[in-house]
């Protein structure tokens, strides 16, 4: 048995799940989200939780468990508390400034300053200009949106300039030694 897919998951207060067949929709203060789960795992209700089950234990089948479960869960979190995705940006030069929450300016040693517009549901805080928050209560937009901010200027090894995640170690290379 799956060690994440058989633990079931708690609905908090001021949450709604609904299951019609294999699709299951969650709606919560902070928004809505649904998930089509795979043909032959089950999302049933059990009180004020939770529960994924599969029908065997094929291979395919306890792949899809623990995966639906993990799914599953993550709406529920999402639309209770949201998620949030830090970044910082590292460079002499290179900073982030915010007009409203769905729109972000970036100067990152280009010629032009690029700009990165939210899709719905996520939104962006500069609380420095160093420093970058995406929030939301969809957790792979959020951190799709969060790896798109960082690809634009990737932490380089060689100085360590660039945009990273909050937290995150970039590895750093020798340069040129002289003769």
């Amino acid at each position: 048995m799956s060690r994440i897919g058989k633990k079931p998951i708690p609905i908090p207060s001021g949450v709604d799940v609904t299951i019609d067949g294999r699709r299951v929709v969650v709606k919560g203060p902070n928004g809505e989200l649904e998930h089509e789960a795979p043909e032959d795992i089950v999302v049933r209700r059990d009180g004020d939780e939770l529960v994924v089950t599969r029908p065997d234990d094929e291979r395919e089948h306890r792949a899809l468990h623990g995966l639906t479960r993990s799914l599953v869960a993550n709406m529920v979190t999402g639309v209770s508390q949201g998620f949030v995705r830090e970044l910082e940006i590292v460079g002499v030069g290179y900073r982030a400034a915010s007009s409203n929450p769905s729109r972000l300016e970036l100067q990152l040693g280009f010629s032009h300053p690029v700009s990165v517009q939210a899709p719905d549901g996520v939104t962006f805080e500069v609380p420095s200009p160093t420093r970058i928050t995406v929030r939301g209560f969809d957790k792979q937009r959020v951190g799709q949106v969060a790896a798109d901010i960082r690809k634009i200027r990737k932490p380089e090894p060689y100085k360590g300039k660039g945009i990273r995640y909050a937290g995150e170690r970039v590895l750093r290379k020798a340069g040129k030694s002289a003769k």
